[in-house]
């Protein structure tokens, strides 16, 4: 039996991506250790030349990217990604209080998530060591059995494959996101954010030699994952998956039209499996969202417009200090009105009156 067949029979799970010479790559479930995440810490620690500026910088296209508020476009997208892996379901539904107070797992992702990339390179590394010790208590069993998942067997929040999956969620939902409303990024654009993503994905414990190689093999990724039998919808994350794009156990109402975006934006296959409504009362709300939103969009001003966690960053490089609109929509986006440990920053950056 040659090598190909090899993987496509195995009894383990694997991943396959396109890899630099176009060949496909097996790679077993691993867990992250402590060793390994310290040495992506240092790793990123060294490629850092100006601290304050954090991993990035205000040149990067990660900030360009990032700091767009049409960024919340594409976070149903990523979440229901996100509950199609059967790990990350049952870790929601047995570590999270997803069913009770989703905006409190949508608060947590961007707490994280906007530190790392605007804050400076010490707030980055102190966000990653917390979610790395908060990820070593998530652990448990699958309670029924989906996809390449028997009912019993064993899940970790920090574990490669896992990990890399729902970081793809998120890299990948944000390009959709921005093109939605504005130009279409060129395709040195994609290189570019993809290669500061690996940086990125070191801080979420995820060695770029465990990341395809370039964004046309980041897309393949992308696409073999939907239809492999490590994506697999059971009755609970269907549930949970509806739960989150009906706002339920939230204050905040999930309009129709965003209910229908995502819908247009998840792979036809998951959109069946998760049930989820695409008629063709659906199909046109979408489409009008998509025709509208790029003039509403583009008209709104830069304070609003970009998100709280970028002013933040501004005002850290220019020694201001942040303002109420910036606590606000801080406040929107992580459910507080600075980004996770801004009191280091404290000396150089003037408080407000």
């Amino acid at each position: 039996m040659g090598h190909q067949s090899r993987i496509l029979l195995s009894t383990t799970t694997t991943r396959l991506f396109a890899s630099e010479s176009n060949r496909n790559m097996e790679h077993t479930y691993t867990p992250v250790s402590r060793a390994e995440i310290e040495q992506l810490w240092s790793t990123v620690a060294a490629g850092v030349s100006q601290p304050n500026d954090g991993i990035f910088g205000p040149s990067s296209i990660s900030w360009k990217i990032n700091r767009e508020s049409a960024l919340f476009l594409g976070a149903g997208r990523a979440s229901l990604l996100q509950l199609a892996h059967p790990w990350v379901a049952a870790a929601l539904d047995q570590h999270s209080n997803l069913r009770s107070d989703p905006l409190a797992r949508f608060h947590n992702t961007f707490k994280v998530v906007f530190t790392t990339i605007f804050g400076t390179l010490q707030q980055a590394l102190a966000a990653s060591r917390s979610l790395y010790q908060l990820h070593t208590r998530i652990q448990g069993e699958v309670p029924a059995s989906a996809g390449a998942f028997p009912a019993g067997s064993h899940y970790q929040a920090n574990e490669v494959d896992a990990l890399r999956w729902v970081f793809a969620t998120l890299v990948e939902s944000a390009v959709i996101a921005y093109e939605s409303v504005l130009p279409a990024l060129s395709s040195a654009e994609k290189e570019s954010y993809y290669a500061e993503s690996k940086t990125l994905a070191m801080l979420f414990g995820i060695s770029p030699t465990a990341l395809p190689a370039n964004w046309s093999a980041f897309e393949q990724y992308n696409r073999e994952m939907w239809v492999s039998e490590t994506l697999a919808i059971n009755p609970m994350s269907r549930e949970m998956a509806h739960r989150v794009l009906h706002g339920r156990g939230s204050w905040v109402p999930v309009p129709h039209w965003y209910r229908a975006l995502t819908a247009a934006w998840m792979p036809n296959q998951l959109r069946e499996a998760f049930a989820l409504s695409y008629g063709e009362r659906e199909q046109r709300a979408a489409a009008k969202a998509l025709r509208r939103l790029p003039t509403v969009y583009r008209s709104i001003p830069p304070a609003l417009r970009y998100v709280g966690p970028y002013h933040e960053a501004c005002a850290r490089l220019q020694h201001r200090g942040v303002g109420p609109l910036t606590r606000a929509s801080n406040r929107f986006w992580m459910g507080q009105s600075r980004m996770l440990l801004h009191h280091q920053n404290e000396a150089t950056s003037p408080r407000e009156p």
